[in-house]
């Protein structure tokens, strides 16, 4: 089996969705289903048809989740230093083209979330900025086209 790196909160954010769909969303739908039921003909209740899909995606959610969990390797970056980008550095870029700074953490796949700026190892950039110091200039192809970026900044917190 894969193993798939994280941090310790990727981790507990995880366990937490788990806990989530096993305390909370199971038995909510088990409670939906079982009051469908009781309208009647279960071919005809639409109520009922959806609460079994909305059962049959918590249910390949949990399993999903389980199986990221326990494959799940922690990675302790804040004992690393240095200017090589590793996993959990957090890499401030400047864009060649339009001089921009951008800054990126980089994490596990299943914890990157553009919005509060981390990338995952996996991504075109994540890949691209691995094993690259400050200074190294950066090609990546986006899906808007390829950009170029600089490096400058690595650190670890």
């Amino acid at each position: 089996m894969e193993r798939v790196p994280t941090t310790a909160e990727g981790l507990k954010s995880l366990e937490d969705e788990l806990k989530h769909l096993k305390s909370v969303e199971r038995p909510s739908i088990i409670k939906a289903i079982a009051a469908a039921r009781e309208h009647g003909d279960l071919s005809e209740n639409a109520e009922y048809t959806s609460a079994r899909e909305r059962q049959s995606f918590i249910e390949g959610r949990i399993a999903e989740v389980e199986s990221i969990i326990s494959r799940a390797e922690v990675i302790d970056f804040s004992k690393l230093t240095g200017k090589i980008v590793k996993f959990g550095a957090t890499v401030r870029l400047a864009d060649e083209d339009t001089e921009e700074k951008v800054k990126y953490q980089i994490v596990g796949p299943y914890e990157a979330d553009l919005n509060k700026g981390s990338i995952s190892v996996t991504s075109p950039i994540g890949r691209a900025l691995i094993g690259k110091t400050v200074g190294d200039k950066v090609e990546v192809q986006t899906p808007r086209g390829a950009k170029s970026y600089e490096i400058v900044s690595v650190e670890f917190k």
